[in-house]
């Protein structure tokens, strides 16, 4: 009898607290249900008003265009190249050139190879360097001196494999020692070794034995200015390969 009294007396309180609790829960549920409703609602809203065709669907074809475009300048630029002829003009090699000529594609240099009296000698032979307008404002002589010249490095080996190695600048008519170095054989490739004085320094009679010692050796004006004219030929003919190779990427 006491305990159903305690239970009825019991009973009202265990309500209340369960309503308490049920409110509570409601407190911290009902808020955050709201807010992911609110949120999914949004989300879909805006996925479905998003106006995607409206910023993406020009941007592939107006590409395409300007790939025309960049096509039509360089076709335009390889008729240029191929009716200037320069890259189908024929250097004829001179009477008695005594070097073996390797020239491969798509290299900014040749290769002059020969042997001379159990030496092994080679010229390494760049394109001439690219004459501006405003050289030609600076000084007259300054834009002769620049189209006509041509950097070589000439060595020479014997059997034990030192060389000697000679820095050259090839005008019209003349060459130019710039550097003479001893190269030794085996020598690490870091090692920092005494290259000399500057060519220009030494000894005038010094000089010219070793002008005399290259053009016995067949580095002479008359060779130069063969391979100036060849070297220009060969600019020509890379370009326009450089041309066709960028227009075959960019058509693909």
């Amino acid at each position: 009898m006491a305990f159903s009294s305690i239970i009825r007396r019991a009973t009202p309180l265990a309500i209340q607290v369960l309503k308490t609790q049920r409110n509570y829960t409601s407190a911290i549920f009902n808020p955050l249900k709201n807010t992911i409703t609110a949120t999914t609602t949004t989300t879909y809203s805006r996925k479905t008003f998003l106006p995607t065709t409206l910023h993406f669907s020009s941007l592939p074809q107006k590409s395409l265009e300007d790939d025309k475009d960049l096509l039509v300048v360089i076709d335009e630029e390889i008729k240029c190249a191929i009716e200037s002829n320069e890259h189908d003009r024929k250097e004829e090699i001179p009477e008695g050139f005594p070097f073996e000529i390797q020239d491969k594609a798509r290299e900014t240099i040749i290769l002059l190879k020969r042997k001379f009296q159990g030496e092994d000698i080679s010229v390494e032979v760049y394109m001439p360097p690219l004459v501006t307008g405003e050289d030609d404002k600076d000084d007259d002589n300054s834009e002769n001196s620049t189209q006509m010249s041509i950097p070589l490095v000439i060595s020479v080996s014997k059997d034990s494999g030192q060389r000697l190695e000679f820095g050259v600048t090839a005008f019209p008519d003349e060459i130019q020692i710039e550097s003479l170095t001893v190269k030794e054989a085996n020598a690490p490739e870091d090692e920092i070794t005494y290259d000399g004085p500057d060519f220009l320094d030494l000894d005038e009679n010094l000089q010219k034995a070793f002008h005399k010692y290259l053009e016995v050796r067949g580095i002479k004006p008359s060779t130069t200015n063969f391979l100036h004219g060849y070297m220009i030929n060969k600019d020509g003919r890379e370009y326009l390969m450089w041309l066709k190779n960028l227009k075959k990427f960019i058509g693909e």
